[in-house]
């Protein structure tokens, strides 16, 4: 195995966990709801998932081993990547913030802060900001 393939397998396994971390995510209380599905297609085909892939991780999410972002940057680098997939994903509407409070969770933030940091994360994906921008507006949201 080339070092190239190598990297594109190793690649494509860190994919498949993080789509196993959202499967999680959304399967935490019991089951999808319908536009929870539906995002969950749409996410599966943005990240090159194949049917059969998407399949098995619906069956058995617990396979992929999860890789949690541990730095406080690498969580709000993730909450920027999920929150810019959830805003792209308009058929949400008012679900879309519901969902992003799930994942923020997920990521480590505390529920006492969730609704401000969704609220401010959404707002500025709303405006187009880069990731360097979300990263510092993020980190001074508070002074």
């Amino acid at each position: 195995m080339s070092i190239a393939e190598l990297f594109d397998s190793e690649f494509k396994h860190r994919v498949k966990g993080r789509f196993s971390a959202v499967v999680r995510v959304l399967y935490a209380d019991g089951e999808f709801d319908p536009d929870e599905k539906k995002f969950l297609d749409k996410l599966a085909i943005k990240l090159d998932i194949s049917e059969e892939e998407y399949k098995e991780i619906l069956k058995n999410p617990l396979k992929y081993p999860l890789n949690p972002p541990y730095l406080y940057v690498e969580r709000l680098e993730s909450l920027y990547n999920i929150s810019r997939v959830v805003h792209h994903d308009h058929h949400l509407g008012d679900k879309q913030e519901t969902l992003l409070r799930k994942f923020a969770i997920a990521l480590g933030f505390t529920t006492a802060n969730v609704n401000y940091i969704v609220n401010k994360a959404l707002a500025l994906v709303d405006k187009k900001v880069d990731l360097d921008t979300f990263i510092s507006e993020m980190q001074n949201m508070n002074r």
